[in-house]
């Protein structure tokens, strides 16, 4: 039976909490979180499951935001007429990283972050990482590109407790970089 962990909030420091490597092979303790994460992901993608455990949709949860600053977060993407994405990742480092950038034209959001933040976060258009991911149980190099590259990105952020809009121009939050791929 699926058990709602409080989501950690950007209102508490919590959350900037630095994340430390997992050990391998993971302990039974490691593998429920890993459980867990991706349950939490796939049920707030549910329309009608999420709304009976009162869960915001998501594409990825990162460890740090249930409370464990333990680098290990969980993804699902799905798109029409591609294959899903679902992965979850443990000790995950980006090994290579595109030159172009990109940026999602309707701005990012967060599980942790309550309040909208008007502004644009570049981020590699493409992203390679190396990884142990749980589903498959094997150590993995995989590269991620567009949309995908992002959301990478993103959790990973949370293991030295950075939050999507702290990467916003504070000046002028909404400058287009000219050369960055709008997704």
């Amino acid at each position: 039976m699926f058990k709602v962990r409080e989501i950690v909030k950007d209102n508490t420091n919590l959350i900037r909490n630095k994340s430390k490597d997992v050990q391998l092979p993971l302990s039974k303790e490691d593998e429920e979180l890993c459980e867990y994460l991706i349950e939490h992901i796939r049920i707030s993608q549910d329309d009608e499951r999420n709304q009976e455990f009162n869960l915001r949709p998501g594409v990825g949860i990162a460890a740090p935001q249930v409370g464990e600053f333990k680098r290990i977060f969980a993804m699902l993407i799905k798109e029409e007429g591609k294959p899903d994405i679902e992965h979850v990742f443990v000790n995950p480092k980006i090994v290579s990283e595109s030159v172009v950038e990109a940026y999602l034209a309707g701005g990012e959001g967060c599980l942790s972050v309550e309040n909208d933040h008007e502004g644009y976060i570049y981020r590699k258009f493409f992203v390679t990482i190396e990884a142990y991911d749980y589903l498959t149980k094997s150590m993995i190099r995989k590269k991620f590109r567009g949309y995908p590259a992002i959301v990478v990105q993103h959790e990973i952020d949370h293991f030295s407790g950075t939050l999507y809009y702290d990467h916003i121009n504070k000046k002028n939050p909404l400058k287009i970089k000219e050369d960055a791929i709008q997704i």
